[in-house]
């Protein structure tokens, strides 16, 4: 029997989700500091698109080597989401239930990071403390600040790339009108 394309996808969306959740782990049981750091959150996209990527060429299989772009980008970003959902609920209980400390750790981290690129960037000192007291006045990982920082931070770069991915892989029928 033949998979469907959201079966094919959500099953990748699930082993993404298990990926990033023991990415997590991993980081929260070796050093926060890699939460805030700039280089793992870089490999933390690419290993997303790399997921995605393969969900859209294993749709590609599944369909005779055939996808529309609309196929192409549904698998693409089914994957992702149910992927980072997965992931989001997990970091989401780990800082807000099982280990509030390391969420207070983590939000004084993510200060020290955000005065350091301000700074560089020559922001006005008045502004970095601002956008410092605004920091500080929330807890990073409430199911507000978990949902928006899902939305801007990852679906919506991640859905621009999934864009360029589907165009580059779409493979019309030419037997289908």
């Amino acid at each position: 029997m033949e998979k469907s394309l959201k079966s094919i996808a959500t099953n990748y969306g699930l082993y993404l989700g298990v990926a990033l959740v023991l990415i997590t782990i991993l980081a929260y049981a070796i050093d926060l500091s890699l939460f805030v750091n700039t280089w793992f959150g870089i490999s933390i996209y690419v290993i997303i698109i790399i997921f995605g990527i393969y969900a859209v060429a294993k749709v590609k299989q599944a369909f005779n080597s055939f996808a529309t772009f609309k196929d192409a980008f549904s698998a693409y970003f089914i994957t992702i989401l149910v992927g980072l959902l997965i992931s989001a609920t997990v970091t989401f209980i780990l800082f807000n239930f099982i280990d509030t400390d390391a969420a207070l750790v983590l939000k004084e981290k993510s200060v020290e990071k955000i005065i350091q690129v301000y700074e560089k960037m020559n922001l006005a000192p008045d502004k970095i403390a601002e956008i410092v007291d605004k920091v500080e006045s929330e807890n990073l990982y409430s199911i507000k600040n978990s949902l928006v920082g899902l939305t801007t931070s990852y679906l919506l770069p991640l859905s621009i790339i999934g864009l360029i991915v589907a165009a580059a892989m779409k493979k019309s029928d030419p037997n289908a009108e």
